[in-house]
């Protein structure tokens, strides 16, 4: 019966994850303008990650090999770039809505 119930989930899982994607790039295609912004912003994203993997320390740790530590590293890293990106984007924010 588990495995019924957890096949039933990953099917369910699958089904979200392909609407959560592909509603707004059907929405896009509507767009163009819309679909080059998307583009910039997961080009954006993809130039943090990349900075962040050759920024990253490969040293293994435990059990862990030198590439995992190395993406680690990198998740670490570009979690650090972009959360220190939103909260200086709201700190910008809110500092100019004082301001007017």
């Amino acid at each position: 019966m588990v495995d019924v119930g957890l096949f039933i989930s990953y099917i369910l899982i699958g089904v979200c994850l392909l609407t959560a994607v592909g509603m707004p790039l059907v929405k896009a295609f509507g767009d163009p303008d819309s679909l080059k912004k998307m583009g910039m912003g997961v080009g954006a994203l993809i130039v943090v990650f990349l900075v962040s993997f050759f920024l990253a320390d490969g040293t293994p740790q435990g059990d862990a090999s030198s590439t995992t530590a190395k993406m680690v590293g990198a998740g670490l890293t570009t979690f650090y770039i972009l959360a220190i990106g939103a909260i200086g984007g709201i700190v910008y924010t809110e500092i100019k809505k004082a301001a007017e």
